[in-house]
């Protein structure tokens, strides 16, 4: 028996891996040294970028924390004097308007582009493919050019600048961040769970309303937050359709205010106590901001887990 196997030929699958282990053994000082220096260039780059957003969040917490108050956040705004520095009144208006107008616009935006996201993950036609190459045109498009759509088509037929223009320019700008968000959610979903669906004997809409859908509910909402967070920071657009109003105004179809707008307006003012408070409604802006962001990030990880 022990002749057998000594007169068996070698093993060329060991072989290969001895030769292969051989040569990783002549080669790992090398791949270490490699693999720290990128690491260290890949450390060196994520510190360089955080420089500027540090120096940028740094600035508004100097500058902008000694304008936030409460009676600033829900006040509205006074005319300012070269003799009271800080009569400036609130800016709670501009929040009542940014809330507003974001909220109209993503109730107008997200059924549209969910259903948008859905046929395209679910077709691969012509019209699909066209969609598609649109939907990414529209995503890199600048936003000055929706505020200009939406000043043609609305403030000119309306003849008055409105919160309704603003509407219809954020929701324009809404649309294809989030059904390029709900195709890829839509696409990450297991295609078993469409067959087991079908397998069962329910329809197609039934499929991707019941099973499809409630899948990618998490990606879906993610996108939802963030193209709403990317919405409530734009001001090209509302420079052009929004008018301006220091009333409380709830009511769409007139002039409304607005964080960025009201932010664009003080740090270009003669009066140095808006000019100072320009940092307060800043900060303002980026909180709300970061909350949504960070809100999406929590709601989708929240919804993975039970998922799961």
């Amino acid at each position: 028996m022990s002749t057998t196997l000594t007169e068996l030929p070698p093993d060329p699958i060991l072989e290969r891996r001895q030769e292969i282990q051989k040569r990783a053994a002549q080669t790992i000082g090398r791949r270490t040294l490699l693999s720290k220096i990128f690491l260290t260039f890949l450390v060196g780059a994520f510190i360089l970028a955080l420089v500027p957003l540090g120096s940028v969040l740094l600035a508004l917490l100097q500058k902008g924390l000694s304008s936030i108050s409460w009676a600033f956040l829900h006040t509205l705004p006074t005319q300012p004097s070269l003799v009271a520095q800080n009569a400036i009144g609130g800016i709670g208006n501009a929040i009542e308007g940014s809330l507003i107008i974001d909220a109209i616009a993503g109730l107008i935006a997200i059924p549209i582009a969910v259903l948008l996201g859905l046929y395209l993950s679910e077709s691969l036609s012509r019209a699909a493919n066209f969609l598609r190459a649109i939907i990414e045109i529209m995503t890199g498009l600048p936003s000055i050019l929706l505020g200009v759509f939406a000043y043609e088509y609305v403030v000119v037929r309306l003849k008055s600048f409105s919160g309704l223009a603003a509407i219809v320019a954020l929701a324009v700008l809404m649309v294809p961040v989030i059904a390029k968000a709900s195709e890829l959610a839509f696409r990450g979903v297991p295609a078993t769970l469409r067959e087991a669906g079908l397998a069962l004997g329910a329809r197609s809409s039934r499929v991707s309303r019941g099973v499809i859908l409630p899948a990618a509910m998490p990606g879906v909402i993610t996108g939802v937050l963030l193209s709403l967070a990317r919405a409530m920071g734009e001001t090209a657009p509302l420079l052009l359709v929004i008018g301006a109003s220091n009333t409380w105004n709830w009511n769409p179809l007139h002039q409304m205010a607005a964080l960025p707008l009201m932010t664009y307006n003080y740090s270009g003012s003669q009066y140095p106590s808006q000019r100072a408070a320009a940092w307060g409604v800043a900060l303002t802006l980026v909180v709300m901001v970061m909350i949504l962001s960070l809100g999406s990030r929590l709601v989708a990880a929240r919804m993975r887990r039970e998922r799961h």
